[in-house]
């Protein structure tokens, strides 16, 4: 068979071929079509590895087809910034001749495309995030960083129009917009006959904050074993956008003081408290004097459940 194939290829003239419709060099990928070739090779991925010895490993997997998007946007983004980088320098060089207007325009268009492609890349990425979030039930997020979308804006007019742009792009990366609301709960053991009506509750709870709060953003520590997942997945399955603090580990100790820090630092409109660690009880402590409503949901859950860190 593969002896047949290669012979009917040798007598191929490449050179003669004619490729039809082939996208040009700056051309995006059609939405559809992109999302139909991630969900096909998701759907195979995991069919095959229904009902084997694998099974298992379809969270791990999944995590990593998303991530591979996530680090391809990663790497664009660091190629926007350099052509920022190129647009901030040339305005500075700009002598009013033509050759140097010329520059500025062909780096403001690199720029655009490395924009678009940022984009594209990051719509991708969500497309897996929701085939990952449907077959695993759990939220995706990447490790020491929120999930944040480009806002892609209106044509550029000139350079400083552009990196204005661009910084606020960049600042909308690091705080989404919206009020926060931050969510707080460390590692507790919840049994599969509790966990449904659990999560049933904790979801309501976060409705009801939800209707009070319409722009809200939900900030998390983004603890993928603790309750931080479920109202990760809560976010998810409503569009409510995340902001994610995960933990320094460099600071040791003082790394769940310092998150606490920048939670209060975020002057949220309410602080949701499950049980967790002593670290918790203290946000808890510090959210009430700074004037900050806390929703505490520490009491029930400790009689039904053992708190265990967080």
């Amino acid at each position: 068979m593969t002896r047949t194939i290669l012979e009917q290829l040798e007598g191929l003239d490449l050179q003669q071929m004619q490729f039809a419709d082939a996208p040009a060099p700056d051309e995006m990928p059609d939405d559809g079509a992109m999302s139909h070739a991630i969900t096909a090779a998701w759907t195979e991925i995991s069919s095959v590895l229904a009902g084997t010895a694998l099974e298992q490993t379809v969270s791990d997997i999944g995590w990593g087809f998303v991530n591979a998007f996530h680090r391809a946007a990663e790497r664009e983004e660091k190629r926007l910034d350099s052509a920022t980088d190129k647009v901030r320098l040339l305005l500075s060089e700009q002598d009013g001749s033509e050759v140097a207007a010329g520059n500025l325009e062909e780096a403001i268009s690199a720029a655009r495309v490395a924009e678009t492609k940022l984009a594209c890349l990051q719509a991708m990425r969500e497309t897996a995030a929701g085939l990952y979030l449907i077959d695993t039930g759990h939220s995706w997020q990447a490790w020491g960083a929120s999930r944040t979308r480009l806002n892609m804006t209106a044509a550029m007019v000139d350079g400083q129009t552009y990196l204005r742009t661009r910084a606020e792009q960049r600042r909308a990366a690091r705080l989404p917009a919206g009020t926060p609301v931050v969510f707080a709960g460390g590692r507790i053991k919840i049994s599969d006959a509790d966990a449904t009506a659990f999560i049933d509750r904790l979801f309501t709870t976060l409705d009801k904050i939800r209707d009070r709060v319409g722009d809200m953003l939900l900030v998390h520590g983004g603890d993928s074993d603790g309750l931080d997942r479920f109202a990760s997945r809560w976010a998810e399955h409503r569009g409510v956008p995340q902001l994610v603090f995960r933990l320094n580990l460099k600071l040791g100790n003082r790394a769940g003081f310092r998150r606490n820090e920048q939670f209060i630092a975020l002057n949220p409109r309410y602080l949701v408290a499950y049980p967790g660690s002593g670290v918790l009880e203290r946000l808890v402590i510090d959210a009430k004097r700074a004037g900050i409503t806390v929703v505490d949901r520490r009491g029930p859950i400790n009689r039904a459940q053992t708190a265990t860190a967080g």
